[in-house]
């Protein structure tokens, strides 16, 4: 089940254990869009992902398109999960960096993720924004993957535009 809310989604507004998740890129580039916003709030998704990157791995599960990476963050009930889903940072020869088939791989491993911890989903319309994709194809994806856990997909209001 998806809930729309406005705001922003390093801000989630239930209680309970709760899994943020966005999308990455697969070059290790960090500094634009939602991740923005993210490090304001925390420094550890940056810090993973950025070890992540530089050794290849974390735990088991290799850096590259499809890796899903958890970072709990201290003293809270919040994790957040780095999708990489995204080839590049830019469209080449007309394709969006977005990666329909990294990001369902993604969405599974977010699922496991979710249910290890009884917990609800909070994200940006994922993919929609530097990856270049459509909700009108991410959001089936979710459906499809998540549509029995709480997923709340946050639309950015005037007041925090600035910060995405």
């Amino acid at each position: 089940m998806i809930k729309y809310l406005r705001g922003d989604a390093t801000r989630p507004r239930v209680i309970g254990p709760k899994v943020l998740t966005h999308i990455c890129n697969d070059q290790g580039r960090w500094g634009k869009g939602f991740v923005v916003a993210l490090s304001a709030r925390w420094p550890e998704p940056e810090q993973a992902y950025r070890a992540w990157v530089q050794q290849g791995v974390w735990g088991d599960e290799p850096f590259g398109l499809g890796g899903a990476q958890l970072v709990e963050i201290p003293h809270g009930d919040i994790a957040v999960v780095n999708m990489v889903a995204q080839q590049g940072i830019k469209t080449r020869d007309g394709v969006p960096p977005i990666r329909y088939g990294a990001l369902e791989t993604c969405l599974h491993k977010l699922q496991i993720f979710a249910r290890q911890r009884d917990a609800s989903i909070h994200m940006p319309r994922i993919g929609c924004g530097l990856a270049g994709g459509t909700w009108e194809q991410v959001e089936p994806l979710i459906h499809k993957l998540l549509g029995d856990l709480h997923v709340f997909v946050y639309d950015v209001n005037k007041r925090v535009q600035g910060l995405f």
